[in-house]
């Protein structure tokens, strides 16, 4: 029996007015820990947006372990970038990391006891059990990122989504990290992330896909991850707007 892969994209195109900014791409995340990287403005985020809901396609179609997001939604984590978050909301990092568990809830009353202590669980996974009171916004910058990937983790998602979860974080969250998704995958659980720092791939993903508006190389980082692969990726972004501009013009005018 051939086993549905945890993320599929066929054909997905998204633009945001006439500049394309993920051109036609067709990929199947492998199991495991994934990494897609890619130059500023290549649409890595905007892939991993898109696949979500949270930017609207042109075209294509995107499934989970085989099924519309919609049939799966409680099986998929994700983490935004931490500048996409309003750090003045006035919720404690364990309100934060409690919304991942408001699914399965009442949506009135308290949090359940049992949904606080898998919460306080998931922050003492990722190190932050001592902030849980801590109102959010009067977090460093990579002890909110510990918190946002530990909603990630009380959510129990068998794919978590994470866009550049190592941005502006120091060494030892960027460790910790590591080491939580090393141990997500041990247990059989899917990661794919943004990331920015190409000298890392190697050590840290097990896949990686290369995307530059489209998709330039995928697969295993020992096979995809080249210089050759890394050199096409980072100096096509101008042809391939040029030739992705002509196209939608021609598309327009038809």
């Amino acid at each position: 029996m051939t086993i549905a892969p945890p993320l599929s994209v066929s054909h997905l195109t998204v633009a945001y007015g006439e500049r394309p900014a993920v051109w036609d791409v067709t990929w199947n995340a492998p199991t495991g820990l994934t990494a897609i990287v890619g130059p500023n403005g290549a649409g890595k985020s905007t892939l991993l947006k898109a696949t979500l809901g949270l930017v609207p396609a042109l075209s294509g179609e995107v499934r989970f372990f085989g099924r519309p997001l919609e049939e799966v939604r409680d099986r998929i984590g994700y983490l935004p970038q931490r500048a996409s978050v309003d750090w003045d909301f006035p919720a404690t990092a364990l309100d934060v990391v409690c919304m991942a568990r408001y699914p399965r809830m009442r949506w009135w009353g308290p949090v359940p006891r049992r949904h606080r202590d898998a919460a306080r669980a998931a922050l003492a996974q990722v190190g932050m059990e001592g902030f849980a009171e801590r109102q959010i916004g009067k977090l460093s910058g990579g002890q909110q990122q510990r918190v946002f990937l530990a909603r990630a983790l009380a959510q129990d998602a068998d794919l978590v989504l994470m866009d550049e979860p190592f941005a502006a974080v120091d060494a030892a969250t960027e460790q910790a990290i590591v080491t939580v998704l090393r141990d997500l995958v041990a247990k059989g659980r899917h990661v794919v992330a943004v990331h920015h720092d190409l000298g890392t791939v190697p050590d840290y993903f097990s896949s990686v896909l290369l995307i530059n508006a489209r998709v330039f190389a995928s697969g295993p980082v020992g096979e995809a991850f080249t210089n050759a692969n890394i050199g096409a990726t980072y100096g096509a972004r101008l042809a391939l707007l040029d030739q992705a501009n002509v196209r939608a013009a021609e598309a327009r005018a038809s």
